[in-house]
C-alpha cells in the first residue's frame, strides 16, 4: 500500500504529513484547492518544498468538484486515502456558515465516493475535538457521547463521522476518524492561537483574549500528531471475531471503523502559554480581555489510551518547546 491520496496537501497537516510520507518512500499526490481562507502564499510555499520530490504529483481542485476529484482519483489509483482537506476555524464558522455545508460535508461525501468507488484499504479522516462540544467529562474518551456540538464547524465534522460509519458499514470501507486537538508548530494556520499571539506581540498589537484567558487546551506539537497518523496508516480496522479486541478500542460492533483520539493529554491554561511566548520573544503582550464566544469551550483533554495501544506511541512535546520551534520558523520565514 504505498500510493496515497491526500486531499488539503497545501494546509499546514497534509503538507507535513506529505513530506513524511515522502520521506518514507510513499507516492503521494495532493489535492489540495488553495482557498483564500487564509494567506495563499503561505500554502504556495509549503506546496512549493513538496514539489521539490520525485514522488510527488498534486491536482489543484475543489472537494466539490466530484467529476475531477473523480477523475484524479481513477488515474493516481490510491490504496490509501487520507482526508484533511476542510472549511476549519471554529469562530469562522458562525460568520459563513454555508462553506462548512459545502466542503465539509458534501466535499466529504464525494472522498467517501471514491474510497467506495476504488475498494480502497484504508480511509483515514481529520475530525476535531470540537465534536464533544461543552462536555465536562475530561479526558476525552472516542466512546463519549458527542450528540451536542456548540458550532456549525463541529457539527460538520460530527456529521461527517456519521456519514463515514454508515458508509464503512454499507460498503465495507475501512476507515478511522482522527479526532485532532488544538494541532500547531511550524508551517501552521494564521488564524490559530499561536500563530495570532505571535504576531500581535512582534508587531505590538493587542491580543483578543476570551473568556479573560481562563480557558485551556490540550495543545498537540504538529510533528507528534504527523508521526501518529503515519503509525495509524497500517493499523487498519478490521470487523474479524477472531481477532482480539484492543483494550479501550472504539472499534464498531458492525463495521470496520474506529475513532482515534490524538492530543497530547496534558491541558494548559493559555495565561501560561502566553507566558512561555513573552519569554522566548522576551516582549509583553498587550491583552485584550473579553468575555467568552457562544460556542467556545473552557477546556479540552484527551484520552489518547487507544492511540497508545493502537501504536506504542503517545505525543509528549511540551508545548514550551513547540512554541520555541515555531517562533524559530516566524522568524526565518517572515525576516523578523
Amino acid at each position: 500500500m504505498n500510493k496515497i491520496l491526500i486531499t488539503g496537501s497545501a494546509g499546514f497537516i497534509g503538507f507535513h504529513l506529505a513530506k513524511t510520507l515522502l520521506d518514507h518512500d510513499f507516492i503521494v499526490h495532493g489535492f489540495d484547492g488553495f482557498t483564500d481562507y487564509y494567506d495563499v502564499n503561505l500554502k504556495k510555499a509549503r506546496h512549493d518544498i513538496l514539489l521539490k520530490r520525485s514522488n510527488y504529483s498534486y491536482t489543484i481542485g475543489m472537494l466539490e468538484e466530484q467529476l475531477k476529484l473523480d477523475e484524479v482519483a481513477n488515474k493516481f489509483g490510491p490504496q490509501i486515502i487520507i482526508h484533511l482537506a476542510a472549511q476549519a476555524g471554529v469562530r469562522y464558522s458562525k460568520e459563513n456558515p454555508r462553506s462548512y455545508i459545502n466542503s465539509n460535508i458534501v466535499g466529504t461525501f464525494n472522498v467517501m465516493e471514491i474510497a467506495r468507488k476504488l475498494k480502497v484499504k484504508h480511509l483515514l479522516m481529520a475530525s476535531t475535538s470540537s465534536v464533544y462540544g461543552a462536555s465536562t467529562n475530561m479526558p476525552f474518551s472516542e466512546v463519549e457521547n458527542t450528540d451536542y456540538p456548540l458550532t456549525i464547524y463541529s457539527a460538520s465534522k460530527k456529521a461527517i463521522e456519521a456519514m463515514a460509519h454508515s458508509y464503512s458499514y454499507l460498503w465495507n470501507v475501512p476507515t478511522s476518524i482522527l479526532r485532532f486537538f488544538t494541532v500547531y508548530g511550524p508551517w501552521g494556520r494564521p488564524d490559530m492561537a499561536l500563530f495570532k499571539f505571535v504576531e500581535a506581540i512582534l508587531n505590538n498589537k493587542p491580543i483578543d483574549l476570551f473568556n479573560y484567558g481562563e480557558m485551556s487546551r490540550d495543545f498537540t506539537y504538529i510533528q507528534d500528531l504527523v508521526k501518529a497518523i503515519f503509525l495509524l496508516v497500517n493499523s487498519v480496522p478490521q470487523l474479524d471475531p477472531n481477532i482480539k479486541k484492543i483494550d479501550c478500542d472504539s472499534l464498531s460492533s458492525v463495521a470496520p471503523f474506529r475513532t482515534v483520539n490524538i492530543g497530547n493529554s496534558k491541558t494548559v491554561n493559555l495565561h501560561d502559554f502566553i507566558n512561555s511566548i513573552e519569554n522566548i520573544l522576551k516582549k509583553k503582550a498587550v491583552i485584550n480581555n473579553l468575555p467568552m464566544q457562544k460556542g467556545d469551550v473552557k477546556k479540552t483533554l484527551s484520552d489518547t489510551t487507544l492511540l497508545k495501544n493502537l501504536t506504542n506511541f503517545t505525543p509528549d512535546t511540551d508545548y514550551k518547546e513547540g512554541i520555541s520551534s515555531f517562533i524559530d520558523w516566524y522568524k526565518d520565514y517572515y525576516k523578523k
